[in-house]
């Protein structure tokens, strides 16, 4: 009966999905705190998030087989890095976004550059004070869209103005996501676990993006190219990903076919293949990404379900989600 009530509170049906298929497992000791993933041709990119081990601080490329084949290092040391993903074009943004104590100033964006061996950071501030954030977006229109860790209702931001690589950009809240609870989906954190975002990824079409908790993936249709409309005006099909360790992770395949995911843990972590929610689109001709245009539109509207389930749980809100991490 909760499960149903729940659903009934977010409108979002309970989430289904076939058995997943481990693709490979990543066995690299450095790589045990794995935060972001994109798929890159014919093999993968990863991150951790902070580590206090400066190996483990690196852009990671992976084969098909899950070998790492090379690394990338910062060219000085990022705070918390929690997500990853691909542009159009193939440049790799990094979002060193994560804050759990809430309590950074800033945070950052590193951007690398296909063929590049050094990523450029870019300082943003959000207006209205520290969010932990752990899903980064770019779409084809080249805006990287930060979507916040907030339980319940996820906050999505976007540069206010053009990055720069010599001071700080202010971001703008550009709407919210009330983020479908009711799934029912097993996860090791229980409800809690179906009520932050832990990860984004868009597809290579452009015409997806999937936001991941620690349960699901939520697919949304972006037939214009505008993700932040998308994620803050669409419903999205739910993807189950049960009981996933501590599932952060989110990527396309590179035909756009599946969803591909891998949770932080020891001893051979097993990147998994999950079918996509929706049907797979021919791709349009690719579009350079261009540093920063002009950020979205904000969205208007709040989910009811998220009101509603905001004042059913706001009173445990403050301790549901102190279940993580070991270090910043």
């Amino acid at each position: 009966m909760g499960v149903l009530l729940m659903a009934a509170l977010t409108g979002a049906p309970v989430a289904t999905t076939g058995p997943a298929e481990t693709v490979c497992r990543i066995e690299d000791d450095r790589l045990v705190e794995i935060s972001g993933l994109v798929s890159d041709g014919s093999g993968y990119v990863v991150v951790n998030d902070s580590s206090d081990d400066a190996d483990r601080r690196r852009i990671f490329f992976l084969d098909g087989d899950c070998a790492v084949t090379r690394t990338v290092k910062y060219p000085s040391e990022p705070q918390d890095t929690e997500d990853l993903t691909r542009a159009a074009d193939g440049t790799l943004w990094v979002g060193d976004t994560g804050d759990n104590d809430k309590e950074r100033d800033s945070v950052a964006l590193w951007r690398l550059d296909p063929g590049s061996k050094k990523p450029t950071m870019f300082r943003l501030a959000y207006p209205d004070g520290p969010h932990d954030a752990e899903a980064l977006l770019v779409g084809a229109d080249g805006v990287p869209v930060i979507v916040t860790k907030d339980p319940l209702t996820a906050g999505v931001y976007v540069p206010d103005g053009d990055l720069r690589d010599d001071g700080t950009t202010t971001l703008r809240r550009a709407g919210g996501w009330g983020i479908p609870i009711g799934t029912g989906t097993s996860n090791p954190y229980g409800i809690r676990g179906r009520a932050v975002v832990t990860g984004g990824a868009v597809s290579p079409d452009g015409r997806r993006v999937a936001l991941r908790t620690y349960a699901d993936a939520f697919e949304f249709d972006v037939p214009d190219g505008d993700v932040v409309r998308a994620i803050t005006e669409g419903t999205p099909t739910p993807v189950a990903l049960p009981d996933e360790p501590q599932g952060e992770s989110i990527a396309y395949s590179s035909d756009g076919t599946a969803l591909l995911t891998v949770s932080e843990g020891e001893g051979g972590v097993p990147l998994q293949r999950y079918p996509t929610a929706a049907p797979v689109s021919p791709s349009p001709s690719p579009s350079p990404s261009p540093a920063v245009v002009a950020a979205p539109a904000p969205n208007r509207r709040l989910p009811i379900g998220a009101l509603i389930a905001g004042l059913a749980f706001a009173g445990a809100a403050g301790t549901l989600f102190a279940m993580r991490r070991r270090h910043h």
